[in-house]
């Protein structure tokens, strides 16, 4: 029975890749809208042929990638646990000590290891044609050696989670969602806390802002919003990617504002003060915090659910295999339910977040009052990163939590 579940996985997998495929190659063309020509978000304004052709090539083969390699995962997950290795993994960790805490890390560690695996030919397809499009400057081994940070770095935060998440399962057998969510609250705190400081930098050289005549610039904007900063910094990305990026991060003391040297290297002093001023927006606004607490709630609808889920698989135990929740084996269950959840509310998150973008852009274009440097930005950001100016519809759906372009030029030149 568990098999033929996971011969329709399989088919509904290789249906579905199918059927995205034919949409996105040859359901949309992703030309703009006639109304669109002739205005500073006509594509032919500011990229030629060639890029435009690069750009919808690339933006293609990115959103394939997308909507193949997030129901792979599903399936790879439910694979693992239907043909039995799940509750092979939970077997050998259980045989090395009675202490419970080490069952939980190394079939946590052994199961992310084998996912790594799994998706790694998506993760190196995504390296692949970035590299190929010339978005990405990094050589594999620098590459692979991001990877291998991620995964441990991902390891030790996710260990001492499931281990008191399956504590708090085999003490309060019913309701240990409520619980493990009262946890994660101060926890997530805590990682958004040192996120800055400690995360961030294993990945990236930070350094404070070498024109000091442009940090005052940004650090007055930053002033006006109250954030606790007294550096601007830059971070060195060039070696990796010739996109560009500016962001404001953490929270409390911890809070900084940084920016590609790519973006230094490739923007105005105009065009900077604009992408600060849409960022410094973001903060202002408090978005940071409304985003904590909607992820807070999410997570705790996602506990709740998937011990509905779990409660709901005990009474099938021949088609399952576990007559308890709380054993390690259920974990590729929780965790496809996790993620299950999260696609299925990413439009709705995204709508919010492309809301928030509309109003920091009019927030930028407020503050600096160029409505030149806006424009010019946003192409300039387009071409960096090949990106797409007019997807289909259920990729901005589903990926675009900053609306496409064209939207975000014509609302700034006020020609929509």
């Amino acid at each position: 029975m568990r098999r033929k579940w996971l011969l329709r996985l399989l088919t509904g997998y290789v249906l579905f890749g199918i059927a995205m495929y034919i949409y996105l190659y040859f359901l949309h063309d992703g030309t703009v809208p006639d109304s669109v020509k002739g205005t500073a978000a006509d594509p032919s304004s500011f990229m030629n042929s060639r890029e435009w052709t690069l750009s919808q090539e690339y933006s293609t083969v990115k959103n394939l990638l997308f909507f193949l390699a997030t129901p792979f995962e599903w399936v790879f997950l439910l694979g693992v646990f239907f043909i039995g290795l799940s509750k092979k993994l939970e077997d050998i960790s259980e045989g090395f000590t009675k202490w419970k805490a080490f069952h939980t890390a190394m079939y946590t560690v052994t199961l992310s290891l084998l996912s790594f695996v799994a998706m790694f030919p998506f993760s190196y397809a995504s390296y692949h044609f970035s590299k190929l499009y010339h978005i990405s400057n990094e050589t594999f081994q620098d590459w692979m050696k991001d990877e291998i940070i991620n995964f441990w770095v991902d390891a030790i935060i996710m260990v001492p989670v499931f281990i008191v998440l399956f504590m708090l399962m085999r003490k309060y057998p019913k309701n240990w969602w409520f619980p493990a969510w009262l946890l994660s609250v101060p926890f997530t705190v805590f990682l958004l806390f040192i996120q800055p400081v400690v995360l961030d930098p294993l990945f990236n050289e930070f350094s404070p802002l070498q024109d000091k005549e442009l940090e005052t610039k940004i650090l007055a904007m930053a002033q006006e919003a109250e954030i606790p900063t007294d550096h601007v910094y830059q971070v060195n990305k060039s070696a990796e990617t010739n996109a560009m990026n500016a962001y404001v991060t953490g929270i409390g003391s911890n809070a900084r504002i940084v920016l590609w040297d790519t973006t230094l290297e490739s923007l105005t002093d105009e065009e900077i003060l604009f992408i600060m001023a849409h960022e410094i927006s973001h903060y202002r606004e408090k978005d940071i915090y409304w985003g904590l607490a909607s992820y807070l709630f999410l997570t705790l609808l996602g506990l709740y659910i998937s011990a509905r889920v779990l409660t709901r698989f005990e009474q099938k135990e021949s088609l399952v295999g576990f007559d308890q929740s709380n054993q390690l084996r259920v974990l590729p269950i929780l965790l496809v339910t996790w993620s299950l959840l999260s696609f299925a509310i990413s439009p709705v998150e995204n709508w919010v977040s492309r809301t928030k973008e509309v109003r920091s852009d009019q927030y930028a274009l407020s503050v600096t009052g160029n409505e030149e440097a806006a424009v010019s930005t946003f192409q300039k950001l387009t071409l960096s990163s090949l990106g797409e100016m007019n997807p289909p519809l259920l990729v901005k759906w589903f990926r675009y939590g900053h609306p496409p372009m064209v939207e975000r030029i014509l609302l700034i030149s006020d020609k929509e």
